[in-house]
């Protein structure tokens, strides 16, 4: 079933008026959805409808409410990644994949070895913002996770309020599962996971990590291309959260 973003002020007495361009477009010419059939929409409080379509004009789309609850499709902890993009598909990959696993947003990193120029990343941030966008439609997710402004490790580090774990593909023999063990991630925890460019940190970043007290967490022996390595961090973390909870 189709899933779209509204506001809460767009519903009244179980009726619901879609106006804006994007939806509209989206519903109403791209699916071509009839009258009489269904959709899912979903506010800024997470509050699920499941709605049928009324009345299609040339501006709106009028649809009744015929079940409404609050949405599940979160995480109940904040799952963050601070990442060094890649190039092009590889990143888009990521970010697709790292909205589908719940993150709630992505901190772009310039690391010593990131292969992409600061101002390609620059220029990139409302694109990616844009693939989670259209990836939380896609999983029916409760929320839109943000794509924040380009950083540097430095200022990740500097974040209050969050747990900090950084994956390498050496210089640890400590294991995820083993980390998670004696370390679990509690409801409400927000946790960021950091990950490096293809070409590895460098040891000026993996001394900051030392400096910081941060974890630096291996996969195991084998040696993942970047957008494997997130998407087997990011999984292993929800498997490990859920199988305890």
């Amino acid at each position: 079933m189709p899933h779209f973003f509204i506001n809460s002020n767009d519903v009244e007495n179980n009726r619901i008026v879609i106006c804006d361009k994007e939806n509209y477009n989206h519903i109403a010419k791209s699916l071509r959805v009839k009258k009489g059939e269904k959709l899912l929409l979903i506010d800024e409080n997470k509050i699920q409808y499941e709605t049928v379509v009324k009345e299609i004009t040339n501006k709106e789309i009028t649809v009744y409410v015929e079940n409404s609850y609050k949405s599940c499709r979160s995480l109940d902890f904040g799952l963050y990644l601070a990442q060094s993009p890649l190039r092009s598909d590889a990143q888009n990959f990521i970010v697709e994949k790292a909205t589908e696993l719940g993150i709630k947003g992505i901190f772009p990193v310039l690391t010593d070895n990131c292969a992409v120029g600061k101002s390609v990343i620059e220029k990139k941030i409302s694109k990616w913002q844009r693939v989670m966008y259209e990836a939380s439609k896609q999983c029916e997710r409760a929320d839109i996770p943000k794509c924040f402004d380009l950083t540097d490790l430095k200022s990740v580090l500097k974040l209050e309020n969050f747990r900090f774990i950084a994956f390498c593909e050496r210089n640890t023999q400590l294991t995820l599962k083993k980390y998670l063990e004696q370390n679990p991630v509690a409801k409400n925890d927000n946790l960021i996971v950091i990950i490096g460019p293809e070409g590895g940190f460098s040891p000026k970043e993996f001394e900051l990590f030392t400096q910081n007290n941060i974890p630096m967490i291996t996969l195991g022996n084998l040696i993942l291309k970047a957008e494997t390595a997130v998407t087997t961090a990011l999984g292993n973390i929800v498997y490990e959260y859920y199988g305890k909870n």
